[in-house]
């Protein structure tokens, strides 16, 4: 048995050392209250810098949350099939239950739209638990949990990619949250020896559950507890630990399996179409190799003082060490995901959220630690090396700020204006009372737009999902053009050239431009429903407010759309 489990297994009988957690008061508990508060607003304050910016595939869930909430079903809007257009139905959950209390999709709060408040109201809680399970784990085994919770939630905060991904209306504050008290419940159940306990074993079962249900990449949690369990286990409670193993393992498959059996039930496949639509493969040599970009993001002398000072603190035998290994098994957890999930096409590492969380905590658990077990002069040497490293970042981050928040990644909003309002109008121009719409982006179109949208991308399309999986860009244009055969059409940028519908004699012969967009990109209706210049030149017309609505949008990125986005309007209610 290796010294780190010696220690964990045996806390009570450890020598006397004053690095060791002294015993719980009220008054010192109450110090958390404070300790969280901090960088919860230091992170509010942070996430004012993207205004009311959400991206759009938030809109999707949006879109799914109405529908679920007003009892049309799972369906991104009524009138469509059900399909499984999400991946995060913990926080589908959230929205539903908003709707319900109607906090979310009715109105303004104090004049802020409830899409754009409810939604960063929740994540602002979620970080908020986060900061609590910093300070959980550090009040477990350090003697200045404070300290750890105020840094390593600074940290955090000050880190763009987790501010910008937690407010960005999507599920990441909720994944952060499970991951972190899945860490603390682990730190804390290592600190009293009690790994093979049955409380820990189920919270960390059921916390990975949440994890699981929150991104498809959660159920890599499930190990955690099993793994840790067994890094720490004692001679003579084999048997016991195995057992706590496979409770936590019980504990986690049951709401994933009764989830699993729904899907299987209700759409007859045991993955979201948004997964089929990415086609999420094996790990690759290629794909871990993006794990560097998150180091180049940190900082890569920050991230060398971070690794030294943890492995400082494994060296020295207190309580931190144990908690540090404890804590490492998530971390790595968090960064394998990373590296097997499909690179996303979105700026700033959506997927690396729990890393941040789990890695500010790891880092700044070990120097407290670390730097208490120095005297006056090596603590000074090491504050200069950590402030040169903190600077260095910082620049990094600020910069990364200020460029996300001059062109956010697909505001929702735009998507409303430019899919939504826009062809709402081209419908009334035409006089149709139903339409279908093909586009690349759904999230604004499904909240605003009365045409019923097939989703380019095939995130809520199982047809077109298949087809993006299989990278049979003709068979996506057969599909399209002889089967759906949409009312209007929407493509621009990479997608545009990507599935060259430009070329094809059937979408020559069945469609008509209406005009231009931005980046590349046009919007056509079917020439059949032209019934004659007249109509085109309305159409057109329209086309023209739309743009410069468009234009006006775009120049103001972080910008909300209208107190409610009301579906089939052609401008904010």
């Amino acid at each position: 048995m290796t010294d780190t489990a010696e220690v964990a297994a045996r806390p009570q009988e450890a020598e006397p050392d004053p690095d060791a957690r002294p015993p719980r008061s009220g008054r010192r508990v109450w110090w958390g209250v404070p300790a969280v508060l901090l960088p919860t607003v230091l992170f509010g304050l942070h996430a004012l810098v993207y205004g009311r910016w959400e991206v759009d595939d938030a809109g999707i869930t949006f879109a799914y949350a109405r529908s679920v909430a007003t009892g049309a079903g799972p369906v991104l809007q009524a009138g469509l099939p059900p399909v499984e257009g999400w991946s995060n139905p913990a926080w589908l959950g959230l929205l539903v239950v908003g709707h319900w209390l109607r906090l979310f999709d009715h109105g303004a709060w104090f004049g802020v739209p409830d899409y754009v408040a409810y939604p960063k109201a929740l994540a602002l809680l979620c970080v908020a638990g986060v900061f609590a399970g910093f300070w959980a784990a550090a009040s477990a085994v350090s003697r200045r949990p404070v300290v750890v919770t105020v840094v390593a939630g600074t940290i955090a905060a000050a880190i763009p990619s987790f501010v910008i991904w937690c407010v960005s209306g999507l599920e990441n504050s909720l994944l952060a949250l499970a991951v972190t008290w899945i860490g603390a419940v682990l730190v804390r159940a290592a600190a009293r020896g009690r790994v093979a306990a049955a409380f820990p074993a189920v919270g960390c079962g059921l916390l990975a559950a949440l994890a699981a249900l929150t991104r498809p990449e959660g159920l890599i949690y499930g190990a955690a507890f099993p793994l840790v369990a067994l890094l720490l286990v004692r001679r003579g409670a084999v048997a016991r630990t195995l057992g706590a193993g496979v409770l936590s393992v019980v504990a986690f498959l049951v709401p994933v399996g009764l989830y699993l059996w729904w899907r299987w039930a209700t759409f007859g496949q045991l993955l979201p179409t948004t997964a089929v639509a990415k086609s999420q493969g094996l790990p690759t040599v290629a794909g871990f190799g993006k794990v560097t970009e998150l180091v180049s993001y940190a900082g890569w002398l920050g991230v060398l003082v971070g690794a030294v000072v943890v492995g400082a603190a494994l060296l020295r035998p207190t309580p931190v060490r144990t908690a540090v290994v404890v804590l490492l098994v998530p971390l790595g957890l968090g960064i394998v995901a990373f590296g097997v999930l499909v690179p996303d096409w979105m700026e700033q590492y959506r997927f690396a959220t729990p890393v941040w969380a789990l890695g500010a905590l790891v880092v700044t658990l070990a120097a407290v630690d670390v730097l208490g077990g120095l005297r006056a002069r090596g603590r000074a040497v090491v504050a200069v090396v950590v402030a040169g490293a903190a600077v260095l970042s910082g620049v990094g981050w600020v910069g990364a700020a200020q460029s996300f928040r001059a062109a956010p990644t697909a505001p929702m909003c735009l998507i409303v204006v430019n899919t939504g309002w826009e062809f709402n109008g081209y419908a009334d121009i035409l006089g149709l009372r139903s339409a279908t719409f093909f586009a690349p982006e759904i999230g604004g179109g499904a909240l605003a737009g009365r045409s019923l949208l097939v989703d380019g991308a095939g995130l809520a399309e199982p047809t077109i999902a298949r087809l993006w999986a299989a990278k049979d860009w003709a068979g996506v244009r057969d599909y399209v053009l002889d089967d759906v055969r949409p009312t209007f059409f929407r493509a621009h940028g990479e997608f545009r050239t990507q599935m060259d519908f430009d070329d094809d004699p059937r979408f020559q012969a069945d469609y008509v431009l209406i005009g231009p967009a931005p980046n590349g990109g046009g919007n056509w209706v079917r020439r059949d429903l032209v019934r004659d210049e007249a109509t085109m030149d309305r159409l057109r017309a329209w086309a023209a407010r739309a743009a410069a609505d468009d234009t006006a949008q775009r120049a103001t990125p972080r910008a909300s759309c209208g107190d409610r986005i009301v579906q089939g309007e052609t401008a904010a209610s």
